[in-house]
């Protein structure tokens, strides 16, 4: 999986701190795997942020279930301090067997250990010196880079050509993060004195020998090996010619990007004498073309045998891009994906957009379960057929719009108004036709019609009904599906092709199952008249759609879209009973074509009148109100404003079309409990409409991994924390235990 991480920089001026928050998104179906851990992961990077952020104070290192997690020391590899002489001390870092830190580019979640000295004045200190770290995989996929067992961070001390002392204490604050199932955040004061002489003799070399032996290595001569980049798409590619690296079974390469830019999982490709590594990257600066990082290799991806060599930024570089040194995800992770996507569009059939088109479909099961099995299975065939053929067509023009450098989401159709308005116009006829109002017969070529197939007989009928329910389909998000597509979104046209193949073919596997074995809708009740009554319900059922549909086009252009719509449809609705009562087989040739003609010149008539002119003429809403007085509309720079002020945001990414997203608001962030747990917390909330496809949104959706909505995501306070992002499903104790873990001592404070 391609995980997707947001580093914003908000540099005010010289001298003010650089905000970092990293943003982990994980698949949906992993989300109950990390809920126990998540929370606590949180609680303690704000913590951290906090530690971290107290210059000069003193920590004690944490305890935790009666085990000092972290034990830290500081060493010399000098038995004694010479005047103008540099000598190296060292961090030791030794964890619990399990836990671990952090290296300098923690990867997907965490902090970097910090170390602030506390020397006298004309004193220096150098960088520290990371060891070569490990590349660990948590649960939910997060990838991080960091250290087991212990760590030695070394710097290089420079004192001043005279001291006065005979004696210095070397003194230094250490703050860190260890991190297992959960995260707890750690501090202490390390300090060490040692004599000022003429001369000194080496200490602690064994220590200090075997860490600086784990340093990276520059890179070597060209005859030993030579690096390129290329950049093509939203990744680039390094590749590694040396039989050196390419001999040894493992070989990662572990970033260490600038401030302007996000990295995602690396993924490797070898060749006989090479090895290539895609790194997904996304950046603002097209200039960029390399970014520095640790090329690994060795037996093992732990082994005390590696090699580690530091590839600087100014390598030499590619400037053609190349596809040919594209790799592809791992086939393991894509399949992982594929499944996610299958299980979404199977959940999308019990969405209640679809809900209605679907029991037209298991109806008509029911009225073919007493003729032959052919005949079921290409119903069934017809309608499977129909799912297809509109997944696999967005899929396509999703594609193009990629192609052609525009952004890529799901439910792309209904941020445009005039569509919802044509899909108002198509579930009105279709609901009027399942009330009996007319039926569409076609003399000669076929006895139904496009309208009228989709609520009746024959493989057209179920074709269409495939196609509708799909449709219908679009604005609904089901678990799994979200993560699925925004996964493939970042892939090539051919993932997305799969990914939307995969889709459909999770939607519709139940009638696909029931057209080929024709047994098992013996457990289907039995036709009877109680199934035109069904059919009736079924209408009402799209009339309930059609008023979602309505207020959605409400929330995009204002209540005079909706009244022009609704009169439109009025006139719509018209010409379907004049169809119905006047062009009937008993019908003269001529009163058929003159209650035809009326019918169009009316539908014509008034949609250019009351489309064309009055609708046109709405106000399209940037920036629908808020549900209520303590959502405030939601913009980037007004949430790098609170975050900036140290207060805890929330962000509900929503839109008025998206079923699942006023269901969690409905149910849970409206419910008494959640809004009395975000006032008492001082929670900012922020409702980030994407109702109209509003591209600043877009652009943040990309970033967190997201196709589209719903999206959730709780920024606590405080500087370099974890965004937390909430699953896409919520109830009251998911969003109330994450309140509970960012802000316990805000609750704790309440009467």
């Amino acid at each position: 999986m391609r995980q997707t991480r947001i580093r914003m920089q908000l540099n005010q001026s010289k001298g003010r701190a650089t905000c970092r928050v990293w943003v982990r998104c994980w698949a949906a179906g992993q989300v109950v795997m990390e809920c126990m851990s998540l929370p606590h992961r949180a609680f303690a990077l704000l913590f951290a942020a906090i530690l971290l952020g107290l210059g000069g104070r003193d920590a004690d290192a944490q305890v935790y279930e009666g085990r000092e997690l972290v034990q830290a020391h500081l060493l010399a590899n000098t038995t004694a301090i010479v005047p103008g002489k540099p000598f190296t001390v060292g961090v030791l870092l030794q964890m619990v067997p399990g836990w671990h830190t952090y290296w300098r580019f923690p990867g997907d979640a965490g902090i970097p250990t910090e170390i602030k000295w506390d020397l006298p004045n004309e004193w220096k200190v150098g960088e520290i010196q990371w060891p070569t770290a490990l590349k660990i995989e948590e649960p939910g996929e997060i990838q991080i880079y960091g250290y087991h067992d212990e760590v030695l961070l070394m710097q290089e001390i420079t004192p001043p050509a005279s001291l006065s002392e005979s004696a210095v204490k070397l003194s230094a604050e250490v703050n860190w993060l260890v991190c297992e199932k959960i995260c707890i955040p750690g501090g202490t004061t390390v300090s060490l004195e040692l004599p000022v002489g003429t001369s000194a003799a080496p200490a602690n070399e064994d220590i200090f020998s075997r860490f600086q032996r784990a340093l990276p290595q520059p890179w070597p001569t060209s005859n030993v090996a030579s690096a390129s980049w290329s950049r093509a798409d939203e990744g680039l590619t390094l590749r590694v010619k040396s039989s050196a690296v390419a001999s040894h079974p493992a070989v990662e390469f572990h970033p260490l990007p600038g401030e302007t830019v996000v990295v995602g999982h690396s993924t490797t490709q070898r060749e006989a004498d090479s090895v290539s590594f895609r790194i997904p990257i996304e950046t603002k600066d097209e200039k960029i073309s390399s970014i520095p990082g640790v090329v690994v290799f060795g037996q093992t991806t732990e082994g005390a045998d590696r090699n580690a060599w530091l590839l600087e930024p100014d390598q030499p570089v590619a400037t053609k891009p190349s596809s040919t040194l594209q790799s592809a995800p791992a086939a393991g992770g894509v399949l992982k994906f594929l499944l996610f996507g299958f299980i979404g569009g199977f959940i999308l059939n019990l969405m209640p957009c679809v809900l209605p088109v679907v029991s037209l479909k298991i109806f008509g099961f029911i009225q073919h379960a007493g003729q032959s099995r052919r005949r079921i299975l290409r119903s069934g065939l017809s309608f499977v057929a129909g799912i297809f053929v509109w997944f696999v067509g967005l899929a396509l023009l999703l594609i193009l719009i990629k192609r052609g450098g525009g952004q890529i989401t799901w439910a792309l159709q209904f941020t445009n108004s005039y569509f919802v308005l044509a899909m108002s116009v198509v579930v009105l006829v279709f609901a009027l036709n399942l009330f009996g109002v007319f039926e569409i017969t076609l003399p000669q070529s076929a006895n139904r019609g496009l309208l009228g197939w989709t609520a009746r007989e024959g493989d057209a009928g179920s074709f269409f009904q495939g196609v509708f329910a799909t449709i219908l389909a679009t604005p609904c998000t089901a678990p799994f599906l979200g993560t699925a597509l925004g996964f493939a979104f970042t892939q090539s046209s051919w993932i997305i092709l799969l990914m939307f193949v995969a889709v459909a073919a999770g939607m519709s596997a139940p009638y696909l199952l029931l057209s080929a074995q024709p047994a098992w809708l013996k457990f289907l009740p039995k036709p009877g008249a109680w199934m035109e009554h069904v059919k009736q319900l079924m209408g009402f059922l799209l009339l309930a759609t059609l008023l979602f549909l309505l207020s959605v086009l409400g929330a995009q252009r204002g209540v005079e879209a909706v009244i022009w719509t609704s009169v439109f449809l009025l006139f719509v609705s018209i010409a379907c009973w004049m169809k119905g009562v006047f062009i009937t087989p008993l019908s003269s040739t001529g009163s058929r074509v003159l209650v035809l003609l009326l019918g169009v010149v009316l539908v014509l008539g008034s949609g250019a009148y009351f489309i064309g002119g009055k609708f046109a003429q709405t106000t399209l809403s940037a920036a629908p109100a808020p549900a209520s007085d303590d959502w405030q509309s939601f913009t980037p720079e007004l949430l790098e404003a609170e975050l900036a002020k140290g207060r805890p945001v929330f962000v509900d990414f929503t839109a008025a079309w998206c079923v699942t997203c006023k269901f969690n608001e409905a149910t849970v962030l409206e419910s008494s409990a959640v809004r009395e747990a975000f006032a008492r917390r001082g929670i900012v909330k922020f409702k980030a409409d994407w109702t109209n496809g509003d591209p600043a949104i877009t652009q943040i959706l990309k970033q967190f991994g997201r196709p589209g909505v719903p999206l959730y995501v709780l920024y606590p306070a405080g500087k370099s924390v974890a965004p937390i992002v909430l699953p896409e499903l919520l109830t009251k104790n998911i969003v109330l235990e994450n309140l509970e873990n960012i802000a316990p001592q805000l609750a704790t404070n309440q009467p």
